[in-house]
């Protein structure tokens, strides 16, 4: 049985995960917006990732007797002055989520759930990779942001990223 503590930290974490990808479509949206399909095809497809994250998240309370309930989700900001400024606040944001979910995990060694433990380690490492893509999209942005033909061959990166398997399995 999962206890209070830990059903009610994963129960938070579920609703940050649909406040992230409300962010995401929110970036998404201004990206295209102004013109930059490419990251407004790689915003899109993270606001899909972490409905999927939410999703996990919630099947593992719920094959483990737990009930999910959902929080309110606030209104994510709408609007940024750039794309660097977007994928800068990308990566502010996934360290929050690492944060988070590290958090988790204490919680769960803490009461030795080693159910927990296995399934929040599939987190802290897509958490290492979600840091690494937003790190690699700022330096890519900030070395092309002079050049108006350089920004547009970014944007033309960022399209090139398709969906990846679902996580929700």
């Amino acid at each position: 049985m999962i206890s209070k503590t830990l059903t009610e930290a994963i129960n938070t974490q579920i609703t940050r995960e649909y406040f992230s990808a409300y962010m995401y479509l929110a970036m998404a949206n201004d990206a295209m917006d102004k013109g930059f399909k490419g990251a407004f095809n790689w915003l899109s497809l993270q606001f899909a990732e972490e409905q999927g994250h939410a999703l996990k998240l919630s099947k593992y309370l719920q094959d483990r007797g737990a009930k999910v309930i959902l929080d309110e989700i606030e209104k994510p900001q709408d609007e940024w002055c750039d794309l660097v400024t977007i994928f800068k606040d990308v990566l502010v944001h996934e360290q929050k989520v690492t944060a988070w979910i590290n958090e988790i995990m204490a919680i769960a060694v803490q009461e030795s759930d080693f159910a927990a433990q296995g399934m929040l380690k599939w987190f802290i490492d897509e958490q290492v990779e979600e840091e690494a893509n937003a790190a690699d999209m700022i330096w890519m942005l900030e070395m092309n942001s002079e050049s108006k033909v350089a920004l547009f061959q970014a944007d033309q990166e960022l399209g090139k990223r398709v969906a990846s398997a679902p996580v929700a399995e």
